[in-house]
């Protein structure tokens, strides 16, 4: 049986630049996760399915995510979700939903090491993202368990409201670099305030 490779992080590195953020500023990239992209006609049998499985049914409502017991489930278009998960191994979750969907024209697929996930949040979260990003943050707009594909600092990404000033930020791998140089860089506006 062949080895199986060990996931790195992308922005290991930046790990110490992220912890000497000011106060009002926490950056940090989340440890890794299954990650796995889904699509079938939610119209039909296979919305239960995929519920099934995960124990937690996709959402229908377009630019939404629900959470439960370490899964997510994203939506990024009308047939087509993201399903992130700390609780399952990446090849077994593939597995799990592929089973399901296979006999309802739908379909898995493994997407664990495309991206990276990193957190940001304090009081000065909203403002270092509507430097780089089109989407209105304010809570009204963009409130608890939104989640859009978005541009954020010239770098496409996934960008979920976790509520108040918690963001969760879903940025490719080969991105993950420049994003976290992005973040830095914002983050020196604020570095030397003590209060929001």
């Amino acid at each position: 049986m062949a080895d199986l490779l060990t996931p790195t992080s992308p922005l290991q590195s930046f790990a110490a630049q992220f912890a000497a953020l000011g106060p009002t500023t926490h950056v940090a990239e989340e440890p890794f996760a299954a990650m796995v992209v889904i699509r079938f006609d939610p119209s039909g049998p296979a919305l239960d399915a995929v519920a099934d499985v995960l124990a937690i049914a996709p959402p229908l409502q377009p630019s939404t995510c629900l959470h439960r017991d370490g899964v997510t489930v994203i939506w990024l278009g009308p047939d087509e979700w993201l399903v992130t998960s700390t609780s399952h191994d990446p090849v077994a979750l593939e597995e799990q939903l592929r089973e399901v969907l296979a006999p309802h024209d739908g379909s898995a697929v493994d997407v664990s090491g495309q991206r990276t996930t990193v957190r940001l949040s304090g009081p000065d979260a909203p403002r270092m993202l509507a430097g780089g990003c089109s989407i209105d943050l304010h809570p009204r707009a963009f409130g608890v368990n939104s989640a859009v594909q978005t541009t954020v600092g010239v770098v496409g990404v996934v960008l979920i409201a976790l509520g108040g000033d918690d963001f969760r930020i879903l940025v490719r791998s080969s991105f993950a670099r420049h994003f976290a140089a992005w973040l830095l860089d914002v983050a020196v506006e604020y570095s030397d305030r003590t209060t929001p």
